[in-house]
């Protein structure tokens, strides 16, 4: 039975992904999670300096998931280099650094530092605010998008996925501009913008106001835009939002996706992954199909 994958000429033992910004680099969940049997590691956004984040509140429980707006707090390129990576080296996965910045030269500054680093592939993260624009993220404007693809091509060693923000009219558009500006995969989606008051003291759950909205209650939208994003562009596509089960990341790879990413179940479930891994195998086995390339994009 085979459950490789590939993205970008990367293989990936399996198709199951941890999600940017629920997983920290590892670390903290080694101690539930064999990391070596994750298809790759994601990790949580790094900045070309440290970011401090947002205020809190910053994290609040909805129905069916949960909003966040953590603000991308991170301790910067520099300390990543120095802690993460060696610690992510010593496991047999492979490593997605999750890339993020305020413009343009941000992003090609972690990208070059990457360069010379052992990791796989890199994530960049276009729901960002673009400060030279008034603040409308990048992944919002398909002529910023391609055009941020082609900067970070660039400076960039490894492959880079795009990571795009569902908060668009039409996901088709993005997906076909990260494409034209030289992206070797997409992943999607990020989080749905959403927002919580607290009747009790009146006043917003976030100190924020809005936050990303992730967990199932998305999970319908993910699988469409994958559904839709898969049949737009010929690079593959990383599907994500909502995953808990073994059964929720099937349908992804169904509609199209080459792998999944599990983000708000680790908090939940810190086994949630590997149990993932399992569940697709088992699977595979039930229904005798020997390849698991042969799922993807079944459902045409």
């Amino acid at each position: 039975m085979n459950l490789k994958v590939s993205i970008a000429g990367v293989e990936l033992k399996n198709p199951v992904m941890t999600a940017s910004g629920t997983f920290g680099a590892g670390e903290e969940y080694s101690e539930f999670v064999d990391l070596n049997r994750l298809g790759a590691v994601t990790t949580k956004g790094v900045a070309n300096v440290p970011w401090a984040g947002n205020p809190t509140p910053r994290v609040a429980e909805t129905y069916g998931g949960m909003l966040n707006a953590i603000g991308l707090q991170n301790p910067g390129i520099d300390v990543f280099c120095r802690r993460d990576i060696p610690f992510l080296k010593q496991y047999d996965t492979k490593i997605v650094v999750n890339v993020c910045g305020r413009s343009v030269r941000d992003y090609c500054e972690v990208a070059e530092r990457l360069a010379s680093e052992q990791v796989d592939l890199l994530e960049i993260n276009v729901s960002c605010p673009n400060v030279k624009e008034g603040g409308i993220a990048f992944g919002q404007d398909p002529k910023a998008l391609e055009a941020i693809t082609a900067e970070v091509k660039r400076y960039a060693k490894q492959p880079i996925i795009l990571k795009l923000s569902p908060n668009v009219t039409d996901i088709t558009v993005m997906a076909r501009a990260a494409e034209a500006g030289g992206a070797d995969a997409l992943s999607l989606i990020n989080t749905l913008t959403g927002m919580k008051i607290d009747i009790y003291k009146r006043t917003f759950a976030l100190a924020n106001r809005t936050g990303g909205l992730s967990g199932p209650a998305v999970k319908p939208v993910a699988v469409r835009m994958v559904w839709q994003a898969a049949h737009a562009v010929s690079i593959p596509v990383v599907g994500m939002g909502g995953i808990a089960t073994w059964e929720d990341a099937l349908e992804f790879l169904m509609a199209g996706a080459t792998a999944v990413s599990v983000g708000t179940a680790n908090f939940f479930d810190p086994e949630a992954t590997v149990k993932i891994v399992d569940g697709i195998a088992a699977y595979m086995e039930k229904y005798q199909v020997e390849d698991i390339n042969d799922l993807i994009g079944v459902v045409g």
